[in-house]
């Protein structure tokens, strides 16, 4: 499921009373940005309803369903709800923080929304849409699989603005200062190629290859990202520019299409 408009509206309808306002608006915010930054969509708050999006924090029995209650502080820290009902809840019995100790509300802010935007889990551990929570570091990356999964449903940002594929990250986050988020700057990362690969598919490893013209890149299960090589590196008759790639699970080889 997915929305079929690029302009979303999301409501803040309350947050933990230890966190001002202010700063729960620039953490959404910032989470929001983090999805607008590498897909068509844009986001806009809305100071009431109706708006697309909802973010509300709960005390256990919310009337979600008995399955959707929330279990007090550690297991389950939020659900959300994919397009088009827009619903994001969070454990309000959690102790939320956002630069010190306690669950880290921007990653899970960024993991929630994610979800409303139709992304499911994703089987990379390092990737943000993995089902287990992890805590934000000062290297913590945005991964291929989430961008891919994102620019699948709604494409890549207008203007041909890019993300970086070679290397091992792809957006990134300095220490996060609340106070400096600004949606109209923008970060432009170096590239190889656009977001429309000829391409792409997986090992038994659960490795990932993508292919784009005369090279290919892979992307382990662990998030490794491989620098690009030639396509006869690895195939040595293979011509470039392939339509289709498919692994097969009973021979184990790699079986390509063009024309």
């Amino acid at each position: 499921k997915k929305w079929y408009k690029r302009n979303l509206t999301y409501r803040i309808v309350n947050w933990p009373w230890y966190l001002s306002q202010h700063q729960v608006k620039q953490a959404v915010k910032a989470a929001f940005q983090l999805w607008s930054n590498v897909s068509s969509l844009t986001f806009s708050e809305a100071l009431r309803d109706p708006a697309d999006i909802r973010l509300a924090f709960f005390d256990g029995d919310h009337n979600d369903g008995v399955g959707n209650a929330f279990d007090g502080p550690g297991g389950a820290l939020a659900h959300a709800f994919f397009p088009r009902r827009g619903e994001a809840h969070f454990d309000n019995a959690e102790r939320w923080s956002l630069n010190g100790k306690g669950r880290n509300l921007f990653v899970v802010l960024a993991h929630e929304i994610g979800h409303t935007l139709g992304l499911q889990h994703s089987p990379f551990k390092n990737a943000l849409m993995f089902s287990y929570y992890k805590k934000l570091s000062k290297d913590y990356v945005l991964t291929f699989d989430d961008i891919l999964a994102i620019q699948n449903l709604y494409g890549a940002p207008p203007g041909g603005k890019l993300v970086q594929l070679p290397g091992k990250q792809f957006a990134f986050f300095q220490d996060w200062n609340p106070e400096s988020v600004d949606a109209d700057s923008g970060i432009t990362w170096p590239y190889y190629c656009h977001s429309i690969f000829d391409a792409i598919t997986w090992d038994l490893k659960q490795t990932l290859y993508i292919f784009k013209g005369q090279h290919f890149w892979t992307i382990s299960s662990s998030g490794n990202v491989s620098q690009p090589q030639t396509l006869q590196k690895r195939w040595k008759k293979l011509p470039s520019f392939i339509e289709t790639a498919v692994l097969s699970g009973f021979d184990g080889k790699f079986y390509f299409f063009k024309g």
